[in-house]
């Protein structure tokens, strides 16, 4: 089942048909529905049938006496190790109990659901030498809301995630702890509970359900998403700091970025002169030239206008379209990671023959999460900068020190009281956890098990912080939204255009006015929310009631 994106993404969904999955047509899109919003899944009986081919000729392999890495041979560096199949069970299992050491915090239910639902699309895919059963069960914990604890440390991202992902196959055999009904519990309990048997193992199947890229993906995927939303509500975030600071829309011109073409930037200034094309605050160019009267520069700094705004606000199409770009290629390749065969071996049916080789390295999404980061992160940088020219009295075009309403002619209450200074604070703090959480992973490489892995992606780590930049990023816009809606309440919200006022009236549903000192986290929370369900991005579409712009971006 493909899902619009819009769909998918705002909170306009409603539970439907499950998500059938085959390995091969699952889309970012889906994944969303089904770990975010708690949709069912399938699989696509091709894709049983598929599995069952492939298992079958494993079987007749090892009956040949063929040897094969991780059926009939140790694992790593124990490759030169020989197994006996009567052991093959014993070898699965004993290979997802040596590897449950994970450390650090439990992973969020949603990449966990992810994570069940890339590993059970990527098995279905028919090349790994597993029993249907295998994965029916990934799917019925799915569907019943038993989640496996996943530790969030401990993965190279090659050999794939094998430390997270062995406890995701410990809840297969009744081992671990999983999350159900709210509540973890050992999952022996939990099973017993709903009527499910433990699973025993066969010859490859514990190998099949670690050795892949699953919860890098997963992490992966739940970041291409958050970005995707990011960068609306960057675009959203600009044509309201451009009112409240009385800017110049005429810096998003169509002319201006057909000179210099990147998709992404074009889409963005296209959506930010959409938000602002019947605003009476940001006016055009022309309008700018007419009311400054086309003084000298020595004039304009006493003047509410100026023909350039600074560059946070001038340039955000060029750093939201970078963020946009990075999005076009980033989604590919995780969508691709989703819908792969990424264990080892891998059994050719059709040719009747075992392939050993490393579709479980996970350089591509460490790649892509690396990239996708350091765009994210300079979204944070851009929102955190247009807030400070918000607030800050010396840059924010007449309004007052730190958004302080003023009460009377005389009564600024400057010193009393602060506004949104705290908020500033908090804004840039978490802005520079964003930026130093950017670096790179994928540069880190290290030799591992007598230095057969001798060289790994990183790709959980780069997944893992990606997911955390987006995080925050999403916290630096939630406070930065709250001072703009402050902002144009003291600007005079009647002149906004017709997209911010709506954006402003859902915040305003939530959050309201700061009239006296007050704690604003619930206010954070409550908008962090608000961009997470894409509901800031709906009500200021295109396609809302009584909205008719032109233009928009992809």
């Amino acid at each position: 089942m493909t899902v619009d994106v819009k769909t998918a993404l705002d909170g306009t969904w409603e539970a439907g048909a499950p998500t059938v999955i085959d390995g091969s047509t699952l889309t970012l899109e889906d994944l969303h529905v089904v770990a975010v919003k708690g949709g069912g899944v399938e699989l696509r009986d091709e894709s049983v049938r598929a599995m069952s081919r492939s298992r079958d000729l494993k079987v007749d392999l090892v009956a040949g006496g063929q040897a094969i890495y991780g059926v009939t041979t140790g694992f790593g560096d124990s490759v030169i190790r020989q197994v006996a199949p009567v052991k093959s069970a014993e070898l699965q299992h004993n290979l997802i109990r040596y590897h449950m050491n994970g450390t650090g915090p439990s992973t969020p239910p949603d990449v966990v659901r992810a994570t069940l639902l890339i590993r059970a699309n990527c098995l279905a895919k028919g090349n790994s030498g597993v029993r249907p059963e295998v994965v029916t069960r990934l799917v019925e914990q799915l569907n019943l809301g038993i989640l496996p604890r996943l530790p969030q440390r401990g993965s190279l991202g090659a050999s794939g995630d094998l430390v997270p992902l062995c406890h995701l196959a410990a809840s297969l055999l009744a081992e671990g702890d999983v999350t159900y009904e709210g509540r973890l519990r050992p999952t022996g309990d939990v099973l017993a509970e709903v009527g499910l048997a433990p699973l025993t193992l066969e010859a490859k199947e514990g190998l099949a359900l670690i050795n892949g890229t699953s919860f890098s993906s997963a992490f992966a995927a739940l970041a291409c998403l958050g970005a995707t939303r990011l960068a609306r509500i960057a675009e959203l975030s600009t044509a309201m700091a451009s009112e409240a600071l009385l800017g110049n829309r005429g810096h998003f011109a169509e002319f201006i970025h057909q000179a210099k073409p990147h998709p992404g930037q074009l889409a963005s200034a296209r959506e930010i002169a959409r938000l602002l094309s019947d605003s009476n605050l940001a006016l055009d160019h022309s309008q700018v030239i007419e009311l400054t009267g086309g003084l000298g520069d020595k004039e304009y700094a006493e003047l509410k206008r100026s023909i350039q705004d600074r560059y946070s606000v001038r340039c955000a199409p060029h750093v939201v379209g970078v963020l946009r770009d990075t999005l076009d290629w980033a989604r590919r390749w995780v969508e691709i990671e989703i819908n792969s065969s990424n264990d080892n071996p891998l059994f050719d049916v059709a040719a009747r023959e075992v392939h050993s080789g490393g579709n479980f390295y996970g350089g591509h999404v460490a790649q892509a999460m690396d990239s996708l980061k350091v765009a994210v992160a300079n979204i944070a940088d851009l929102l955190d900068r247009q807030l400070e020219l918000v607030v800050d009295e010396k840059f924010n075009n007449g309004l007052t020190p730190n958004l302080i309403p003023r009460h009377t002619s005389s009564d600024w209450r400057a010193g009393l009281h602060h506004g949104f200074k705290g908020m500033q604070i908090a804004c840039s703090s978490i802005t520079a956890e964003a930026l130093k959480t950017s670096a790179p992973a994928s540069v880190f490489s290290r030799s591992t098990e007598a230095h057969n892995q001798d060289k790994v992606s990183m790709s959980a780590i780069a997944a893992r912080d990606a997911f955390q930049v987006v995080s925050m990023a999403e916290e630096v816009a939630a406070i930065h939204l709250l001072a703009l809606c402050q902002a144009l309440d003291l600007r005079g919200l009647a002149l906004a255009s017709s997209r911010t006022k709506a954006a402003h009236a859902l915040v305003r549903e939530r959050a309201p006015f700061v009239d006296n000192d007050r704690a604003m986290e619930s206010d954070i929370h409550a908008v962090v929310d608000l961009i997470r369900s894409g509901a800031l991005i709906d009500v200021t579409s295109p396609a809302a009631a009584g909205l008719n712009g032109h233009g928009g971006g992809r």
